[in-house]
């Protein structure tokens, strides 16, 4: 199984941590990698791409900690995935360093409202000697918008933008904005535009697979017979 950049950061922010994190549900038993009740674990069943897009999580303080954090199944599929946590004062060097190598293209992942027009991006454009590296920022929609509006190292960069045209299918916590979708809803939306449409798909179906073995430990529920596996599984002997 390969260790990847939101379970080194895991580790690392758990093991700074004065006292214990008690979120909902910190009584479960759960697989420390996929944070599913460990009877739902679905570590064994994740699936491998290939893709020319890498990812940038910037993570609010205590969002990689919390089972229900959906940052970590874009970096289960994308080997180029890097994770940190933020900081308003004190930004990590190596996410700096990060943004400055010549071989990335950055874009800030963000609603355009909330941007200078100047700065909205209506397109994936790369120069040839460059991958684009798509900056998320992940935490809660109020957390999101101050990593957006306290990160001016950020502000260089264009932004891009996606309009859901369907509602999220994500309900392991109560959206607060209407069509608010996953962390790895959005990088779904954003690998499609890219042009990797298949991995766009794996990536929700990925995300589908998740919400619903979250569910069923949450609910007390047993799996479905027609489960969001079995598709995913269907879909990967295609691909």
């Amino acid at each position: 199984m390969r260790i990847h950049a939101v379970h080194k950061l895991y580790d690392e922010r758990l093991a700074r941590s004065t006292r214990p994190f008690r979120a909902r549900g910190c009584k479960v038993e759960r697989c420390l990698y996929c944070m599913l009740r460990v009877h739902l674990c679905i570590c064994d069943n994740k699936p491998q791409i290939e893709s020319n897009a890498a990812f940038l999580l910037v993570m609010y303080d205590d969002e990689v900690l919390k089972p229900s954090n959906t940052g970590r199944l874009i970096a289960d599929l994308f080997e180029e995935t890097y994770a940190y946590i933020w900081s308003r004062t004190e930004p990590n060097p190596a996410m700096l360093a990060l943004l400055e190598d010549p071989q990335w293209q950055p874009y800030v992942v963000f609603p355009a409202e909330y941007a200078e027009p100047e700065r909205v991006a209506d397109k994936i454009t790369v120069e040839s000697n460059k991958k684009p590296l798509f900056i998320m920022l992940d935490g809660s929609w109020a957390e999101a918008k101050k990593i957006f509006r306290k990160s001016p190292y950020l502000n260089q960069f264009p932004v891009l933008s996606i309009n859901p045209e369907k509602p999220s299918r994500y309900k392991v916590r109560e959206a607060s904005k209407e069509n608010q979708l996953g962390t790895a809803e959005v990088a779904a939306r954003i690998i499609d535009l890219f042009g990797e449409q298949n991995n766009a798909d794996v990536l929700d179906l990925w995300f589908d697979v998740f919400r619903e073995n979250y569910m069923t430990g949450k609910l007390n529920r047993v799996l479905p017979d027609d489960s969001a596996l079995k598709q995913l599984k269907t879909y990967m002997a295609n691909y």
